[in-house]
């Protein structure tokens, strides 16, 4: 009887204290350090050191380099954008449904993917030695490589909601991810672009001893083998990078385990949950219209200074100063959205850089005027690359509010937002490229057609501008403001320290057992 007494005593007192040692102990495992997060932070540059020099230099790589036909390359890019499109919510389903293992579940999938994206990354810049089938070529590799590339950049989307249960945390840990991933596009843009750049000049007559021999800026001489060797040389460089960049992920970063365990759906119960969900799909239209918008300018800005502002010689410095204003740019805007709130930073960041688009087209070439809409774009591709990762964990948030049964499916929500964002790359990229056969594009030749540059003005001005228009009257309708989430958060709150009540009530029950 004692002991009876005695344990149930021990019981009560456990019980009597529990709400504070949950609190220390909830905050402990929410709280990030600054090296959690950079380590965090860094896994998201592979994705943009390699999608910024797919978005800038594959175009102008299959035109000018592997010599296709714009019809031909045209094909490659939209059904290469189209299949890694597809991929997105198939791969979050399967994420959605795998089970924990020893390093985590989202993890299992970054480290797996790893070595072959770097593989297939590779051989999408390497010119095979056959004409016939090349098109095939490029077309397997680079969906080969969008394939593991999603496999690697869904889980780590996801992996946002599963370093930290705290609002703050997990946007403190965004902002770091931004400005590691627009540094990230700055090397995107400077490996290929500084290494290829000598190598890029202009041939007045391409096919001469089947190799294409120009003259250099400093007098040498520049063959397309030579060309062909630069673009190998900087998708290596890349590939340590990404390899490192994984490595450091793997290392520094720890997953949290979920509490409950996620409930089983099908694929498409799936779709009709998240696409259902009405916060969460203006906020996805909204941003696809808005990303489209920069990337037809990220598709088609050095071909624009190329060919219509006649800059063949600054396009890769023009280009990196893009970028480094959009990482200059990053802690601004985060502490922009931080004072004023993420809605008014949407609408600030991407009118931003309307005025400066207008300027380019309607300017007579000038390079001081080239390199100062540069600085301003890069303005507006920060808050382009900050904001829709900064609010999609806010959605999610929401949905857990709303239904708090359903959980365990956060991946769902990233996976078809990087959908519909991939397939509107897609489209802009074909249809930029067809538009340029349409225009008379003429692969290789130094010398374009006047309609070439006037379809080129039109691609990186009025389109953009009426895009950016529709996306964000769109955004004026999404309902989560600075109220909500800080009552969102209030709730979630709840939840955890009532589930943590829960796993203390079933240990000192065991205890009194």
């Amino acid at each position: 009887m004692a002991r009876e007494e005695g344990a149930e005593q021990c019981a009560a007192t456990l019980r009597s204290v529990k709400p504070i040692n949950t609190e220390i102990e909830t905050d402990r495992a929410n709280r990030l350090s600054v090296c959690n997060k950079l380590c965090y932070a860094i896994g998201g540059a592979p994705y943009q050191i390699t999608g910024t020099a797919l978005g800038f230099f594959l175009q102008i790589y299959l035109l000018d380099v592997a010599l296709l036909d714009p019809l031909h390359a045209s094909i490659i890019l939209f059904m290469g954008r189209a299949w890694d499109a597809v991929t997105d919510p198939t791969v979050g389903f399967l994420v959605s449904r795998t089970k924990w293992t020893g390093v985590g579940r989202m993890m299992s999938w970054i480290v797996f993917s790893t070595p072959f994206a770097v593989l297939t990354y590779i051989l999408i810049w390497f010119v095979p030695p056959f004409e016939q089938g090349k098109v095939f070529w490029y077309l397997i590799f680079y969906c080969l490589f969008q394939s593991m590339q999603t496999c690697f950049h869904v889980p780590y989307s996801a992996l946002t909601m599963f370093i930290s249960k705290d609002q703050k945390e997990r946007d403190s840990a965004t902002a770091y991810r931004m400005l590691v991933e627009v540094l990230g596009t700055v090397l995107g843009t400077a490996i290929p672009g500084q290494i290829v750049g000598g190598a890029h000049e202009c041939r007045a007559a391409p096919g001469v001893n089947g190799s294409g021999i120009s003259a250099g800026t400093n007098g040498s001489v520049v063959t397309l083998d030579d060309t062909k060797r630069a673009y190998l040389i900087a998708s290596g460089v890349i590939g340590v990078i990404y390899v490192l960049c994984a490595v450091i992920l793997f290392l520094g970063v720890k997953e949290q385990k979920e509490r409950r365990k996620s409930q089983r759906l099908s694929f498409c119960q799936g779709l009709c949950m998240v696409m259902g969900y009405k916060p969460y799909v203006k906020l996805v239209i909204g941003f696809l219209f808005t990303s489209l918008a920069f990337m037809l300018l990220e598709g088609n800005f050095a071909l624009f200074i190329t060919h219509a502002l006649g800059q063949r010689e600054d396009f890769q410095n023009i280009l990196l100063v893009v970028m480094l204003s959009g990482t200059l740019s990053i802690p601004g805007w985060q502490w922009f959205l931080t004072r004023f709130g993420k809605k008014t930073a949407v609408y600030f960041g991407h009118t931003w850089v309307i005025p400066f688009v207008i300027l380019i087209a309607c300017v007579k070439s000038n390079l001081v005027v080239s390199y100062l809409v540069s600085v301003a774009a890069g303005v507006s591709v920060a808050a382009a690359f900050l904001l829709p990762w900064s609010m999609l964990p806010d959605v999610v948030d929401d949905f857990k509010v709303a239904y708090p049964h359903i959980h365990g499916h956060e991946a769902l929500f990233y996976s078809y937002y990087v959908f519909f964002i991939k397939f509107a790359s897609g489209v802009s990229l074909g249809i930029s490229t067809l538009s340029l056969k349409f225009a008379g594009y003429k692969t290789g030749a130094c010398l374009q057609p006047g309609t070439v540059s006037t379809t080129l003005k039109v691609l990186v001005s009025p389109v953009p501008v009426v895009l950016i228009a529709v996306g964000l009257l769109i955004m004026r309708t999404y309902p989560i403001d600075e109220r909500r989430r800080q009552e969102n958060r209030k709730v979630l709150r709840e939840i955890q320290d009532s589930e943590a009540d829960s796993e203390l009530d079933s240990s000192a029950s065991g205890t009194t057992i």
